[in-house]
């Protein structure tokens, strides 16, 4: 086997796992943003830390 093929083997197999990879996070990201239960990201306006972080200034 020449350098040269193996260095084309791995190119391939690393494109390939790199997609795979990207394919099946896209898929997991688009079934949590159509499940409506799905609890809230704490780095969103809405979400829990935010909520808290709300109350203590009202209560001040």
């Amino acid at each position: 086997m020449d350098i040269t093929q193996l260095v084309v083997i791995l190119f391939l197999a690393t494109a390939f796992a790199v997609i795979a990879f990207a394919l099946t996070s896209k898929h997991k990201v688009e079934q949590r943003l159509s499940d409506p239960d799905a609890p809230k990201s704490s780095l969103a306006k809405d979400g829990p830390d935010h909520q808290d972080a709300e109350a203590v200034e009202k209560a001040a």
